[in-house]
């Protein structure tokens, strides 16, 4: 048993250290692409028309919000379409008809799309307003987001290679600050963004559509095969079905479209859950047409990599349960060289670190406030490895589920609250339980470490201990939080 224990945990490590270490890769092409810059022609496309995609389903408060936000964008109105593609089930689609009709009235040219149901959910949408749209070009908006009155006039200005299909912005976060859970998606949505995508793109390696505050080429879309449904996150699917035929696509870390994070942990499993699934379905579609491609074995190995990383769930949820058995083998043989070895892996957590630092240093001035939060989003990394696990199964298993959006509550500051809204689910996940178990079990590991006096597994086991309280706990606050407001 104790060697059955000793392999496992060592394949386990092995895996977590192979996709730690893609943040030296990214650290490497930081240092030798970071300073370059994109080129842009601030004259190109001025004539363009562009339409503008806003996918809904029931966004009763922040509908608003996105319409007169996107009608305040710096450009031509007779240039300019609208598509409110609204799926929409609630009061959400009268609200709709309501502000078209005064935006109608102001001369722009704004369509609510309806369809009969929502078949194929998000990409569905999408692929029905192509069907009409005028526009050469396609920005697309999800209902969190307030894209900026020069958005077009920016991201058209770097179409000027025939072959650029896709201009991404990053994501600015509007409530960044507004609690734990908040400033810790910021941190992981900011390493994303700033290294992950910004290096890969100017380092000649694919990225991908972050499904929102970007904007098309339309027969690009066309080219690629359209939006297709058959997997979760539409976004990555299309985005590398369209680098495979050709088409080049920008990343402008320097410009922003603001949006609204998750401040409800539920919402947020929700959308971790969905992106994770949605991840390892499309790298089941697309990575034999990768490999099978003429593309340079580092784009084949890096596109390996982006498309499989959340294969590592499963494995921090292992690491979890075996390192409390493997305190007590420690401390019952010999088996020093083995544990001497398992050392190395501590460079997985310092390529992390650095990865999620350089982010910071590269977009805040105060980054280090920002960077003291990396132990806490770990922990809840950790954390959420039962919700993400579950995600990573039903995609290898090929367990087909609906797309659940993420519900938005137009909570910005301090002042406001969730509790007392709409989509809120009110029952409690089967995951939460073992959540807790986990936490439960962690603590075993903390106290197991400090009888044994082995101080070095103590951090590890801490930040699963964190990470898996903090997630149930507050997994079941929001939840009776909910009930308690709703009466």
């Amino acid at each position: 048993m104790d060697n059955f224990v000793l392999i496992s945990y060592f394949i386990t490590l092995s895996v977590l250290f192979v996709f730690g270490s893609y943040g030296f890769v990214m650290m490497y092409y930081h240092r030798k692409y970071g300073n370059i810059k994109q080129k842009s022609d601030d004259q190109l496309n001025k004539n363009a028309s562009v339409t503008i995609q806003l996918p809904l389903y029931n966004e009763l408060y922040v509908v608003k919000r996105l319409i007169d936000s996107v009608c305040k964008i710096d450009y031509s109105k007779d240039r300019l379409e609208i598509q409110v593609l609204d799926d929409s089930t609630d009061e959400t689609k009268n609200i709709v008809a309501e502000i078209v009709a005064e935006k109608l009235k102001e001369g722009f040219d704004i369509k609510q799309i309806r369809r009969i149901n929502r078949k194929g959910f998000k990409a569905g949408a999408l692929r029905e307003g192509l069907r009409t749209a005028k526009g050469e070009f396609i920005a697309i908006f999800d209902a969190d987001f307030l894209p900026k009155k020069d958005f077009l006039k920016k991201t058209l200005s770097f179409f000027s290679d025939e072959k650029v299909g896709m201009v991404q912005t990053r994501w600015e976060h509007l409530n960044g600050d507004y609690s734990i859970l908040t400033k810790a998606q910021a941190l992981a949505l900011d390493g994303h963004f700033v290294i992950e995508q910004n290096v890969r793109n100017k380092a000649g390696f694919f990225i991908n559509f972050n499904g929102t505050g970007g904007i098309w080429r339309k027969c690009c879309i066309e080219d690629a095969g359209n939006w297709q449904d058959d997997t979760l996150t539409e976004d990555l699917d299309l985005s590398y079905r369209a680098q495979l035929n050709g088409w080049k696509f920008i990343f402008l870390n320097d410009f922003t479209s603001p949006a609204e994070l998750p401040s409800e942990i539920n919402a947020l499993k929700t959308q971790q859950f969905r992106w994770t699934k949605g991840a390892i379905e499309t790298a089941k579609k697309i990575l034999p047409l990768v490999w099978k491609s003429n593309e340079p074995l580092r784009i084949k190995l890096l596109s390996t990599f982006h498309l499989t990383n959340n294969i590592v769930f499963p494995f921090i949820l292992l690491t979890a349960i075996l390192n409390v058995p493997l305190i007590f083998i420690k401390n019952s043989g010999s088996h020093d060289l083995y544990f001497g070895v398992l050392s190395v892996f501590v460079l997985a957590f310092i390529s992390s670190f650095l990865f999620y630092l350089y982010a910071q240093k590269d977009i805040r001035s105060d980054w280090r406030k920002t960077i003291v939060l990396y132990p806490l989003f770990l922990a809840g990394s950790m954390g959420f490895a039962v919700n993400n696990s579950r995600a990573v199964f039903e995609g290898l298993l090929n367990r087909k589920s609906e797309f659940v959006r993420t519900p938005k509550f137009k909570v910005v500051s301090s002042k406001d609250t969730w509790a007392d809204k709409k989509y809120l689910t009110k029952k409690i996940d089967a995951s939460v339980l073992i959540e807790l178990i986990m936490a439960v079990y962690s603590f075993i590991g903390i106290v197991s470490s400090i009888y044994f006096l082995e101080i070095a597994a103590l951090p590890f086991q801490l930040l699963f201990f964190i990470g898996f309280s903090f997630v149930s706990i507050t997994s079941l606050r929001h939840t009776f939080s909910k009930k308690i407001a709703s009466g």
